[in-house]
């Protein structure tokens, strides 16, 4: 892999992870309009996977910490005691993130064929995108949620993160926007959202791990870091752009891109 296409695919991975704009969406219509070798192989996207994992790790360090040491509180003995680890707002928060995590396994172990198979339908990939939009657009309409994520709330924003499995589909947008939908205010919504894929992206890089083999030689592991950093400092900032988009109630404008790229895809393919 070459440097410069090691950097434009880590680019594009950090970037679109986040924005609501479908990462694997805009990966499948690169490929399609730029070629095959444009598709990298699983060791890169592991590592630019880990990328947007650490980028989400940095970001919201200080509230991770404090749910790590919670749990650790929790079920201590003294917590065991206390029933902690039934009482406590941050244990149950991550009982809330596992839970999410269900509709997801389930669909990906499901259909992973089916939706391997949509990545390398450009035309379909488009459509989606549209519908990404449509998403996207409907939270215009919200007006000021107020309430809390909770057990039946987290579980739906995990189904809505499960369709997400599907090219074109943004996951940040669907989960975001089914919170908002659902009334959780814009502060948790957004917390939760990127909460919740903690688990799914280390899930998802540690499944894949056990299918690389082999030996990498030195100018593939210099690709690999220049992805990776490519990938983390891009998502860490577009991370950052789109709480302060979503805060100030303009999460609908990244519709209209998302229907542009949907419709030049489907003219074009």
């Amino acid at each position: 892999m070459e440097f410069i296409e090691a950097f434009l695919l880590g680019l594009l991975q950090g970037i679109t992870e986040f924005l609501p704009v479908s990462s694997s969406g805009h990966l499948a219509l690169a490929s399609a309009l730029l070629g095959a070798e444009l598709a990298p192989g699983i060791t890169f996207e592991i590592v630019v996977h880990f990328g947007s994992f650490c980028s989400i790790v940095v970001y919201f360090h200080k509230r991770i910490g404090a749910i790590l040491v919670d749990l650790f509180k929790s079920f201590s003995p003294s917590g065991l005691r206390s029933r902690r680890f039934v009482t406590d707002s941050n244990t149950q928060l991550s009982y809330i993130i596992l839970l999410s995590m269900i509709p997801a396994g389930v669909v990906y172990f499901t259909f992973k064929d089916s939706i391997e198979a949509i990545f390398f339908n450009p035309t379909l990939v488009s459509v989606m995108l549209l519908v990404t939009g449509t998403m996207l657009f409907s939270t215009r309409f919200v007006e000021n949620p107020k309430k809390d994520v909770n057990t039946g709330r987290g579980f739906l924003m995990g189904v809505a993160q499960s369709f997400a499995l599907i090219p074109g589909i943004s996951r940040s947008g669907t989960t975001i926007t089914a919170g908002l939908q659902m009334g959780i205010n814009r502060d948790s919504v957004a917390n939760f959202s990127f909460l919740m894929v903690l688990p799914v992206l280390g899930g998802a890089m540690l499944y894949d791990l056990t299918r690389i083999a082999g030996t990498l030689d030195t100018e593939t592991v210099i690709a690999l870091v220049i992805g990776f950093f490519t990938s983390f400092i891009s998502g860490y900032f577009a991370l950052k752009y789109l709480i302060i988009l979503l805060k100030r109630e303009k999460l609908h404008y990244f519709a209209f891109y998302c229907w542009a790229v949907g419709i030049f895809g489907i003219i074009y393919f």
